[in-house]
């Protein structure tokens, strides 16, 4: 059975050589993240070309996807870092103030002295350091350290359970946006997604720049969790970023809400990711704990679309085992099945309807193959997103951007081909391909389904085809 779980992998100091990357694509890798919050954009020009030049010598559609920073709160530079003990107090001030207590620092938000409530939890370093506001001013806040630890310059701060009033977007971000649309990616995330208005706007800044990147939406904070359902509608795909989710949610409240997102997800027809610390321990171990192979486990047991390697793959010191050990652990448990979500999804459109009895159609003929023949690959889609079971799903367009974009879809694998103006010649051509590549055996069943133009009329079909 061929691997359904597609595999995102970001690109750093431990992978940017070509050749790396042309290992990373043999072993597994389907999607290349460049995060926008490290990254200069002439190594990330160059990421995107090497990217495209592996690929083509390999006749795969890997894609390309641009992380952007979004409106973090940074705390500033310091000469040195400051070594914190319980009780100590820190100062968090606006740019171009001067510091009153010795312990104090810089922060790249002016507004967060407006938005935080004294009594509340700040959160330095993804949960390295604890802190509780004591004291709110105008330009500046007073907080006490909770447990010892190091703070260091542009460390970022959360802030569990406060409503900010940040940007969706900053000027950076529209920066990295425009070298996003001069790239061609294929895909945009955009970090710390609170509502549907920030995907909208995301997406209106793309199409301005008259760019084709389908939009991400990165879930990392309560906010996002409220407006869940309006932002899945909104965005062309969900990342659950647990990094930041898991310190702005109770610890033990975040596999609930990953399973339900996923969940919700697999409802509304719409491609969900797991990031974050997925094989943490292997950016120095040669092998992932068993609580990482647990997690791991989980996630492809919910029949998410994609898991994303971060720090793993682009800092890590063992980068191709941990592709090889995330292949592994999805093979192995999309053999055992899956929670079926997507089976049990509603049918919202004519679409869904007809993807629902094709999938059932190819799942109760043995040794069939699904085939869909997409020009946006919208209907691709909608058949992945109800997980269908069987060995062989495939999909055919005539673009190359949509074969990289449905490289984030679970259990399609999508190939370019030139549409003829008949749909028999265009059945033919996609047949004479699986069989040149053993994809199927010559009389075998397929399941064909299509939304194109027959003889000018626009028609969903599905047609039982033997090779």
């Amino acid at each position: 059975m061929p691997r359904k779980t597609k595999l995102i992998v970001t690109l750093g100091p431990a992978t940017e050589k070509e050749e790396t990357i042309g290992e990373l694509l043999d072993a597994g890798a389907n999607i290349f993240r460049l995060n926008m919050s490290h990254a200069k954009h002439e190594w990330a020009r160059q990421m995107t070309r090497l990217i495209r030049r592996q690929s083509e010598q390999r006749n795969l559609h890997a894609a390309v996807l641009f992380d952007l920073t979004g409106p973090s709160i940074r705390t500033g530079d310091l000469d040195e870092p400051y070594e914190l003990n319980i009780g100590d107090l820190v100062e968090f001030r606006k740019a171009g103030t001067d510091p009153s207590i010795p312990l104090s620092t810089t922060v790249n938000y002016p507004g967060m002295m407006d938005d935080v409530v004294e009594g509340r939890t700040l959160v330095v370093d993804n949960g390295t350091l604890l802190m509780e506001i004591r004291t709110k001013k105008d330009d500046r806040i007073l907080c006490e350290v909770r447990n010892a630890g190091k703070l260091g310059s542009r460390r970022h701060i959360n802030l569990p359970g406060t409503r900010l009033n940040l940007p969706a977007m900053t000027d950076k971000d529209r920066k990295d946006l425009a070298l996003a649309v001069e790239c061609d990616a294929d895909f945009v995330a955009g970090s710390f997604v609170r509502d549907a208005a920030h995907v909208h706007e995301l997406r209106s800044a793309t199409d301005a720049l008259e760019g084709t990147a389908q939009i991400i939406a990165k879930i990392e904070d309560q906010e996002a969790v409220k407006h869940i359902d309006s932002i899945i509608h909104a965005a062309d795909g969900i990342m659950i970023a647990r990094g930041d989710l898991g310190i702005e949610v109770d610890f033990e409240d975040l596999p609930i809400l990953q399973r339900r997102i996923i969940k919700r997800c697999h409802e509304l027809s719409t491609r969900v990711i797991v990031a974050t610390q997925l094989l943490e321990s292997m950016v120095q171990n040669p092998t992932p704990t068993r609580a990482e192979v647990t997690d791991c486990s989980n996630a492809v047991y919910e029949e998410c679309d994609a898991l994303m390697l971060s720090g793993e793959t682009s800092i890590g010191k063992h980068p191709l085992r941990c592709v090889d050990a995330l292949v592994k652990i999805t093979r192995r448990i999309e053999r055992s099945g899956g929670l079926g979500y997507g089976q049990k999804a509603p049918l919202l459109d004519e679409r869904q309807k007809v993807a629902r009895a094709a999938i059932t159609l190819a799942d109760s003929l043995p040794d069939s193959l699904l085939i869909v023949l997409t020009r946006r690959g919208v209907l691709a889609n909608k058949v992945a997103m109800l997980r269908p079971r069987t060995r062989g799903f495939y999909a055919f367009t005539p673009k190359e951007t949509v074969c990289r974009q449905l490289s984030l879809n679970r259990g399609v694998k999508a190939f370019r081909l030139p549409f003829a103006a008949g749909m028999d010649e265009t059945i033919e051509r996609a047949t004479a391909f699986l069989l040149e590549h053993n994809h199927v055996r010559p009389g075998g069943p397929m399941i064909i389904v299509s939304d194109l133009l027959s003889d000018h009329i626009a028609a969903n079909s599905i047609l039982l085809h033997h090779a």
